[in-house]
């Protein structure tokens, strides 16, 4: 299959929050709208901070995904559990440095045909949101905000919320 370079990249200022996206050359939205929120599993040597946003016991944790079941939701998606048009994941990091690979959610990361080399390290306050076909468990979307990283759980899950609203502000509404 001949796969076109349709790849958009978007950049914009939107509530402080700097946001990429990226769509995959063949990704085709049409009548997804449905998404699923996925879990990650936890692969990396060190154990992340006790407010990491990838842990599911913490503050962060809980704000970010109640932040994009909302916004996805406000976009005019539905959240469902089974059978959804469309998986969603994301990576986030309270550390200097978020190493995805670190994190597991059962499809391939490398978004669309390489022409440089593959970037797995983001600094802190980088936040990612991946959108994945469910059957092949091909990235179709991503998108990536940078927002200021705070010591306070509260402040930094309002940061989280704000980057996630910026970053699904850019994605596609939903097509029947």
């Amino acid at each position: 299959m001949l796969l076109v370079a349709a790849a958009m990249l978007t950049v914009g200022a939107c509530g402080g929050v700097q946001v990429r996206t990226l769509v995959a050359p063949d990704a085709n939205f049409h009548g997804r709208t449905t998404f699923r929120l996925l879990r990650a599993r936890h692969l990396g040597p060190d154990q992340p901070s006790p407010n990491d946003p990838m842990l599911v016991n913490s503050i962060s944790y809980r704000r970010i995904r109640s932040a994009l079941r909302s916004a996805l939701e406000k976009r005019g998606y539905q959240n469902v559990e089974d059978d959804a048009s469309m998986d969603v994941a994301y990576y986030a990091t309270t550390e200097r440095q978020l190493h995805v690979q670190n994190w597991d959610y059962g499809y391939r990361r490398r978004p669309f045909p390489r022409q440089r080399t593959e970037v797995t390290e983001y600094t802190q306050g980088t936040v990612i949101v991946d959108v994945v076909d469910p059957a092949t468990h091909e990235l179709l979307w991503r998108g990536q905000g940078r927002a200021p990283v705070s010591d306070d759980p509260e402040e930094y899950g309002e940061v989280l919320e704000k980057a996630v609203d910026a970053i699904i502000a850019k994605f596609p509404e939903p097509t029947p």
